[in-house]
């Protein structure tokens, strides 16, 4: 983990199209803006992370889905 110091207004760079600006520091809190291409998709870690257990559990159940759909075409 690379591990930078920025004060407000200071930037960071990520590759050629992404740049992440310290907006505030208020207390324990950061306020980060990020500027990326439309399809790039940026999200919170609880965010992401909600989104992958809810892909997990649709592709699950789509798989039982087509066990059971199966089972009836092979009839």
């Amino acid at each position: 983990m690379l591990i930078l110091s920025r004060k407000i207004n200071e930037k960071i760079k990520i590759g050629d199209d992404i740049t992440l600006t310290i907006i505030e520091v208020r207390g324990d809190q950061v306020k980060i803006g990020v500027e990326a291409p439309k399809h790039v998709k940026v999200f919170r870690q609880e965010v992401f992370e909600a989104i992958q257990d809810e892909n997990r559990a649709a592709a699950a159940s789509t798989k039982d889905d087509l066990s059971v759909l199966s089972g009836l075409l092979s009839q």
